[in-house]
């Protein structure tokens, strides 16, 4: 592991000093108290509530406790507040695969399937967070990650996200959070948005939710497809040995294909366009033989070294670097099977972060410690019984046995008389129950503290909600920088509420006064805010290459797809040059013609893969064109085929343009070609401006103060 260089500590930008920052009852982020006028918080029975920030933990690091009847009643209660839908990933699209150990971690842990080299099946589920399952595949969201893991020692989910942080360190706020985000409950939108009232309301009294919305607000929350996003187990969870020894992990999975981002203007025209546009990708990837695959990798740490963070690794809202903890690879994960039926499968897969197997253990982050019971509450409720783990998508696919009998869709039939354990009057050896193991499961026997004792309490090395955002900002590039600025202007312009406003500024002045002051211009603010109270110092951490999108972007048009407009006339003998070229550096290619069939000069009438009105060019990665001086100056008359090209521009997506198209389309969209338009008859020179986004265009980067 690589020595962390000190970081330097950030004054406020309001010259408040930390220690008043500390004590100041306004700003306490590390016990935030609800200051509504409206009269005691209390449980449904009446029960008045004292915290309802923090779960109650045995000491301030420890473990959530089962007596938690505050917790237990929130998140039950916000468990089955939809049925049968999903609350949350409820619009997801899933495959088959398999995963393939590349480097055993036997030092580390007794899970067989990290030891053991070899195949297993999975499951994996992509999702979007706020919408329904009605919704679009392309909104500004967080996108779900989710892993079934079918081993020999049953069933392994890893449930994750395509960001390695998440918005709130304590699972008492998960309803909170989600509510917010959720369209407002008194009219019903906006759905799948986070661009409204509630939500930045939250955020704006919530600096520990910063962090994520930072890495939403980025490219990140608009991909290309779920072929290209990142995945992230975003907890710590514990290898355990055969030694009983502990090391800390936090999981990775590294698309093949690299990251890809959609541009804001083309993410919303792609809802319009194809509101299944991921799903569809996704599907005819596999069922092309383009299968997916990710690199799954590892960061690994000792105790000892965690003490040495200048951050707490419990705190879910923190990433650790990868500058600090190197990630390691260490298998593989392809998809090569769409699901046979999208309600079986995809809607029916139940997966919950407390199904673990022996050699992996949890860590006391109080979040994932609130999801072991949130997950298996909501299955019991959605998939109508604790009998979901016998719908064939959950079954392990190893040998099982348990006591556990009838309860509602009993799909099974236990025999004899037996159904518990210990047990004396199974003789004839026919229970088909199990009996405990010593290679069972077991819990890393963690030393509990001298000084332990049990409250609502948040650890104080919890307290700095602006360190790590500050270091994702400036770690990006300046076209990301304007993104994420750009994408925060957008979303508060549609907030009606000014203190809304206000506030969230407020915060942002703590992650980067420039930030704060290019999102206040705007939204017309004449002057910034004071910076919010904060509760620890903000430190300037070294900057991480790692958490960057675009430099991470691979030059390749491997899993991505080019239009080709044609009409009537066009030549065959060049689209076909342009089409080999293409799919030579592995693009898929589609040719669009005005109508739905298409005679081309010296080849067969066909029909066009998609109609131009119908088939806009937000649905490609490139664009080329082939058509005759007269089709060209007739198309140059249609709406469809000037947005079909001004798109694309605006998009900043290499163009192939022929004589007739520069002659009459191009400048009746009004267009001035500049270096990633280039004549169609240059194959060579276009499929190299394919591989990438002519990044010269963007507008942003001619308005950068």
């Amino acid at each position: 592991m690589k020595e962390y260089p000190m970081a330097k500590k950030k004054q406020p930008a309001n010259g408040t000093s930390a220690a008043r920052r500390n004590t100041d009852a306004t700003g306490g982020e590390t016990r935030q108290q609800a200051t509504a006028k409206t009269g005691a918080l209390t449980t449904a029975q009446g029960i008045p509530v004292s915290d309802n920030q923090n779960s109650l933990r045995a000491y301030s690091r420890g473990p959530t406790l089962l007596e938690d009847f505050i917790l237990r009643e929130k998140i039950t209660h916000f468990d089955h507040e939809r049925i049968p839908e999903r609350i949350v990933h409820a619009r997801g699209s899933a495959a088959h695969g398999y995963f393939e150990l590349t480097k055993p971690l036997s030092k580390y842990t007794t899970a067989k399937f990290l030891t053991e080299k070899g195949r297993i099946p999975v499951f994996c589920r992509f999702s979007t967070v706020a919408g329904g399952a009605g919704s679009v595949d392309t909104p500004r969201d967080v996108r779900g990650f989710a892993v079934k893991f079918y081993t020999q020692e049953g069933n392994f989910d890893l449930v994750g996200n395509n960001l390695p942080i998440f918005a709130i360190q304590d699972a008492m706020k998960f309803p909170d959070f989600i509510h917010a985000v959720k369209m407002e409950p008194d009219r019903g939108f906006p759905q799948a948005a986070s661009a409204h009232d509630t939500f930045w309301d939250f955020v704006s009294l919530s600096p520990e939710t910063l962090h994520m919305v930072m890495w939403a607000m980025s490219d990140r929350g608009i991909p290309r497809s779920l072929r290209m996003i990142e995945g992230f187990g975003i907890h710590s969870f514990r290898l355990v040995n055969a030694k009983g020894e502990s090391t800390f992990v936090r999981f990775h999975w590294r698309p093949k294909l690299g990251l890809q981002s959609l541009v804001w203007d083309e993410a919303v025209k792609l809802q319009g366009a194809d509101n299944d546009f991921h799903r569809r990708d996704l599907f005819e990837a596999i069922d092309s033989g383009a299968f997916p695959e990710w690199e799954f990798a590892v960061q690994l740490f000792t105790e000892e070294e965690a003490d040495q963070f200048p951050f707490d690794h419990l705190d879910a809202t923190k990433l650790i670097p990868e500058e600090l903890v190197p990630v390691q690879v260490v298998g593989r994960m392809v998809l090569d099977r769409n699901p046979n039926n999208h309600f079986a499968e995809n809607e029916q897969v139940a997966f919950c972060p407390a199904n673990m197997v022996p050699g992996i253990d949890f860590s006391n982050d109080p979040l994932l410690q609130g999801r072991l019971f949130s997950y298996l509450d909501t299955q019991l409720s959605r998939l109508g019984g604790p009998n979901f783990t016998q719908i064939p998508i959950n079954a392990p696919k190893c040998p099982f046995g348990h006591h556990q009998r009838d309860a509602h869709m009993q799909m099974q039939v236990p025999k004899g008389r037996v159904a518990y354990e210990p047990a004396s009057l199974d003789k004839d050896g026919s229970m088909p129950n199990g009996r405990e193991t010593p290679n069972g499961f077991r819990s890393f026997a963690e030393p509990a503290p001298d000084d332990g004792r049990k409250g609502r309490t948040r650890a104080a090395s919890f307290a700095d909600h602006y360190s790590q955002p500050r270091m994702f900002w400036r770690s990006q590039t300046a076209i990301e920088q304007a993104h994420i600025a750009s994408a925060i202007v957008f979303e508060l312009a549609k907030v009606e509420d000014d203190p809304v406003r206000e506030r969230t500024i407020a915060q942002l002045r703590n992650i980067d006064e420039e930030l704060a002051r290019r999102v206040a211009d705007g939204l017309g603010m004449a002057t910034l805010p004071l910076a919010a109270p904060a509760a620890a110092e903000t430190l300037d951490l070294p900057l991480s290459k790692a958490i960057t999108l675009i430099p991470k972007m691979k030059q390749t048009l491997e899993g991505r797809c080019v239009g080709i407009l044609v009409a009537d006339g066009s030549d065959a003998k060049a689209v076909a040059t342009l089409r080999e070229a293409a799919e030579a550096a592995g693009a898929t290619v589609k040719l669009v013609a005005p109508k739905r069939y298409v005679a081309l000069k010296g080849g067969k009438p066909r029909k066009a893969d998609g109609q131009l009105a119908g088939t806009p060019s937000v649905l490609f990665d490139a664009v080329a064109c082939v058509l005759t001086p007269d089709a060209a100056k007739t198309l140059a008359t249609e709406a469809a085929a000037l947005d079909w090209f001004r798109d694309a521009f605006g998009h900043l997506k290499a163009i192939a343009a022929c004589g007739g198209t520069r002659t009459h389309i191009l400048p009746a969209a009004g267009i001035a070609p500049d270096q990633g338009v280039v004549d169609s008859g240059d194959v060579d020179r276009f499929i190299k401006l394919a591989k990438t986004r002519q990044w010269a265009r963007e507008p942003n980067l001619r308005t950068l103060p």
